[in-house]
């Protein structure tokens, strides 16, 4: 079923996307979002990374438009940008991928 013509736009918030999820720590952050709102030092907790990295992340999500800061007292938590965002990513969790065994071996992937 198809909802329309993919527009210059579709691709760009695409290639956002698929930016975001090719770090393991933004998908975790992503993927924590869609659970529940967050502040940045839970999430760095959760993912064990140091603050600072996850202002980077946090940053370039902001960046790409896939979360929005909530500005609260003197502190800020984070949400993701779009209602819809939480159903697709529960979708992709869904995909079942086949890898070619000799093309990505984990770490040092390059597929």
């Amino acid at each position: 079923m198809s909802t329309g013509t993919a527009t210059l736009t579709h691709t760009a918030a695409l290639a956002r996307l698929g930016h975001a999820l090719s770090d393991p720590t933004r998908a975790g952050v992503l993927l924590a979002l869609r659970e529940a709102p967050a502040y940045p030092s839970d999430l760095a907790d959760a993912l064990e990374v140091s603050r600072q990295v996850m202002s980077n992340h946090l940053a370039c999500l902001r960046g790409c438009g896939l979360v929005e800061a909530v500005p609260e007292g003197r502190r800020t938590w984070y949400r993701l940008a779009d209602a819809h965002l939480a159903p697709a990513l529960d979708e992709l969790l869904r995909v079942v991928l086949f890898v070619e065994p000799d093309c990505c071996d984990g770490e040092g992937c390059t597929c």
